[in-house]
C-alpha cells in the first residue's frame, strides 16, 4: 500500500519546498546525465559538451510546453484562476506538451548550430523516458494521476479532499503513476537493448520508436485513470494524441528505412 506523506517536503520560514519540484528537478538531471552517458558511449561524432549546451533550451521549451498544453486542456479552470498558471509546484503538466515544447526548443538550437536533429532526438529519447519514470513519482506526492478504486496490494491511499466526488466512499485507488513509471523503465530497456542495436545507428529510429512505445503505454494507462484532464467524445485527449503520434511515428520510421535502403 502507498500513502503519500503530503506535497510539502520542508519549509524554510514562510517558504515551502514541494516534493513535486524536487522530483521534477531530479528527473531533469537524470535525463541530462543519461543523454550525456549515452553520447559518450555510442555517439563519438557528437561532442558530449553539446548535451549540456542544448539542454537548457530543451528544458525551457519542455516546461513551457508542458504547462501551456495542460492549461489549455483545463482552460475553464485557469481562466478563473490565472495566478495558478505559474504555480507549477501544485502539479499540472503534460508530457505531450513537454515533448512538443522540448522538441521545438531543441530544433531551434540544433538548426542555429548546424547539429544533426534526428541524432540528438535519439540521444535524448533515452534520458527523456528515464526522466519520465522518475518524474511520475511527483504525482504520488501530489496524490494525483490515479486510477479507479482497488483493494490490490499495490493500492494507493488518496486523501478525501483529493478524491473525485463520485468516489468519496473509496479510500484506495490504482497507483497509475507507478504503473506508468514501471512501463517507462521497460521502454528504456527496449530502446537500449533492442531498438538501438537493430537500428544500426540509423538516425531517428530510436526517437520514433520511443514515441510509439510510450504512446502505447499511455493509451493503456489512460484506460485505468479516472482524472483525465479533458475528454473528446468520451475519449481522453491523451489517448487521441497518442494514436496520432503512433501513426506519425510509424510513417516516419518507414520513410527513414526506405531512405536508408536506397543509400545502400
Amino acid at each position: 500500500m502507498f500513502v503519500s506523506p503530503g506535497d510539502i517536503a520542508f519549509s524554510v520560514g514562510s517558504v515551502s519546498v514541494y516534493y513535486y519540484g524536487i522530483i521534477m528537478a531530479a528527473s531533469l538531471c537524470l535525463g541530462i546525465l543519461t543523454a550525456r552517458v549515452i553520447t559518450g558511449k555510442f555517439y563519438p561524432n557528437i561532442n558530449t559538451e553539446t548535451i549540456y549546451d542544448i539542454s537548457p533550451h530543451i528544458i525551457i521549451g519542455a516546461i513551457v510546453g508542458a504547462r501551456v498544453y495542460y492549461c489549455l486542456l483545463s482552460y475553464s479552470y485557469y481562466i478563473r484562476n490565472p495566478f495558478e498558471i505559474i504555480q507549477l509546484w501544485h502539479g499540472g503538466i503534460s508530457i505531450h506538451g513537454a515533448i512538443i515544447g522540448g522538441l521545438i526548443g531543441g530544433i531551434i538550437y540544433a538548426k542555429k548550430h548546424k547539429l544533426p536533429i534526428l541524432k540528438l532526438c535519439d540521444i535524448f529519447s533515452y534520458g527523456l523516458i528515464l526522466g519520465q519514470a522518475l518524474g511520475r513519482w511527483g504525482n504520488f506526492f501530489n496524490s494525483e494521476a490515479f486510477g479507479g478504486p482497488t483493494e490490490n496490494f499495490l493500492k494507493l491511499y488518496i486523501p478525501v479532499y483529493k478524491r473525485p466526488l463520485e468516489y468519496m466512499q473509496y479510500n484506495y485507488f490504482h497507483p497509475t503513476f507507478l504503473y506508468e513509471s514501471i512501463l517507462d523503465v521497460c521502454i528504456f530497456l527496449i530502446l537500449f537493448f533492442i531498438i538501438r542495436k537493430i537500428s544500426k545507428n540509423t538516425d531517428g529510429i530510436v526517437f520514433f520508436s520511443y514515441l510509439i512505445l510510450y504512446s502505447i503505454a499511455r493509451i493503456t494507462i489512460e484506460q485505468i485513470r479516472i482524472d483525465s484532464v479533458l475528454n473528446l467524445f468520451g475519449i481522453p485527449v491523451a489517448q487521441i494524441i497518442s494514436v496520432i503520434l503512433i501513426i506519425i511515428s510509424t510513417f516516419a520510421i518507414i520513410r527513414i528505412v526506405k531512405k536508408e535502403a536506397k543509400l545502400q
